[in-house]
């Protein structure tokens, strides 16, 4: 129920996924023979290894990509990008204010063939044609330090990269297995739309999918153990998307323990208890489960690389992406606690850096932003208020509510707000948390910035777009610039204006 479905049951069987399929696992596929040794051998995929081989590739390295199902990953196949096909059928659905049957069901088509689409970009020929990459399909397993087999064939390497990813994890809830339930790996195969959804975790995942499903006519009640939804995030944020997915009629049961599940014939039922402590039989038709990522550490031979690993935690790897097999290194959510697809992209690059180049660069040195899809979004990048408390950093926070950007009241869209904190005193940015339509958008300058380091007030000089939502900085970094005329400067500039009088 949890594991990735088998190439030949890929559901529906229609003309969408055969497309996929022909892509990322074609069933004709001939493994090449091996080289005598590559530069560089990739196992997995996924965003991680896809990026490893294709820049490792396009700079000549004798490069050998292993994908034991499908190319493209999770975020292809069963993240990012179906998820966010459904998330704007949902968003349209609740526009127009209607959501049917016949709906759900074309939106998940075009779901399907977005995805077959797309899949030319993470396909076997293109690897193969374009980036000079030997693609080997099958199951790879490290057959010593320096070698690792797939299909029978041994491929030997001077550097190996780990790239297996994570997989959906569930809770230890009894009955929940034998009941049956959906992850993320397999939400996108119903073609039907199911008359009562339970989403149990109400992190980003179970979030985003729970107001889609919503929006799209799916009675859907979400439960969180938490106090609330998004616990990670900035609290003022998380309360503003609370509030969206509870006025959309998604049932928030936040505080809630769920004892055990039972099949009911075709139904599922729940008994919970309430944070009020009323005890509860939710009867639904599906279960998705978002709690939480377990990384793809079992059947590699890690132990025959000397590479160690925790079944939790994944591939253990230093500052620099290396495994302590000085040969071997990951990337990806395999080992990396940012489970994001631009974090692997990201961490890929510092691999071939370091991996084939003797870089020294470090996964620390990154400035990682991120958002959650729902409606509003939230994006984030740096430090929260509650870390720089822990780190005894003391800040200055500086806030433009949405709504008095007049983009945002034109749009109808002023839910959300810009939340830039600097180091006290200054204007250099540590962390910034948005709320509002397109907040993913918004962040890049701010990710930028403190890249790069500009501070709050650089964003004062620009000159805006009008009417556009990022006004929403240049009023955050006007709220900054105030705070620079203080008495003393009122009082020069006073002097000055009574001198030239």
């Amino acid at each position: 129920m949890t594991g990735h479905p088998e190439l030949g049951s890929l559901l529906p069987r229609d003309e969408w996924n055969g497309r996929l399929v022909a892509n990322v696992h074609p069933a004709d596929w001939q493994n090449p023979a091996p080289r005598e040794r590559y530069h560089l051998v990739v196992v997995g995929a996924g965003t991680a290894g896809l990026v490893t081989a294709a820049v490792a590739g396009s700079l000549g390295a004798r490069v050998a990509l292993v994908e034991r199902h499908l190319m493209g990953g999770d975020c292809l196949n069963v993240g990012c990008v179906p998820s966010k096909a459904v998330i704007a059928a949902g968003k349209r659905a609740h526009a127009r204010g209607e959501a049917t049957p016949e709906g759900f069901a074309e939106a998940m088509r075009r779901m399907r063939e977005i995805r077959a689409r797309i899949s030319h970009e993470d396909s076997a020929a293109r690897y193969t044609a374009e980036f000079g990459v030997d693609v080997f399909l099958g199951e790879g397993r490290f057959a010593g330090p320096d070698a690792l087999e797939v299909g029978g064939r041994r491929l030997r390497f001077r550097r190996a990269v780990i790239a297996t990813g994570a997989r959906p994890s569930a809770p230890p809830v009894p009955g929940l297995a034998e009941a049956g339930y959906r992850t993320n790996e397999t939400i996108f195969e119903l073609t039907e739309r199911p008359a009562r959804l339970a989403v149990i975790g109400g992190g980003p995942i179970g979030c985003e999918l729970a107001q889609a499903f919503q929006r799209l006519g799916v009675r859907v009640t979400l439960l969180e153990v938490g106090a609330h939804v998004l616990e990670r995030e900035d609290p003022d944020a998380a309360e503003i998307v609370q509030r969206a997915l509870a006025r959309d009629g998604v049932d928030l049961a936040v505080g809630c323990a769920i004892d055990r599940v039972e099949r009911r014939g075709a139904e599922r039922v729940l008994h919970l208890k309430r944070a009020d402590g009323r005890a509860e039989a939710l009867a639904v038709d599906e279960i998705l489960v978002a709690v939480g990522r377990a990384p793809n550490v079992e059947g590699l031979g890690l132990e025959a690389a000397g590479v160690a690993f925790d079944g939790r935690l994944g591939v253990e790897v230093d500052d620099r992406l290396r495994t302590s097999n000085c040969r071997i290194f990951a990337a990806g959510d395999v080992c990396m606690r940012w489970k994001f697809t631009h974090a692997a992209d990201a961490a890929a690059k510092i691999v071939v850096q370091n991996a084939l180049f003797g870089g020294r660069r470090k996964l620390s040195a990154l400035v990682m932003p991120w958002c959650t899809y729902t409606e509003p979004e939230i994006a984030h990048v740096g430090l929260y208020e509650r870390e720089a408390r822990e780190r005894g950093i003391e800040l200055d926070t500086y806030l433009t509510p949405m709504a008095r950007v007049n983009r945002a009241a034109t749009d109808g869209e002023e839910e959300g707000f810009v939340k830039v904190h600097v180091r006290r005193g200054g204007d250099r940015i540590l962390g910034a948390t948005l709320v509002g339509s397109h907040a993913g958008e918004l962040l890049t300058p701010l990710t930028l910035a403190i890249g790069s380091g500009l501070g709050l007030g650089a964003f004062a000089n620009l000159i805006y777009p009008y009417p556009t939502l990022a006004e929403g900085l240049k009023a955050t970094a006007g709220a900054y610039t105030r705070t620079r005329l203080t008495p003393t400067v009122k009082r020069l500039f006073g002097l000055w204006f009574r001198l030239t009088g």
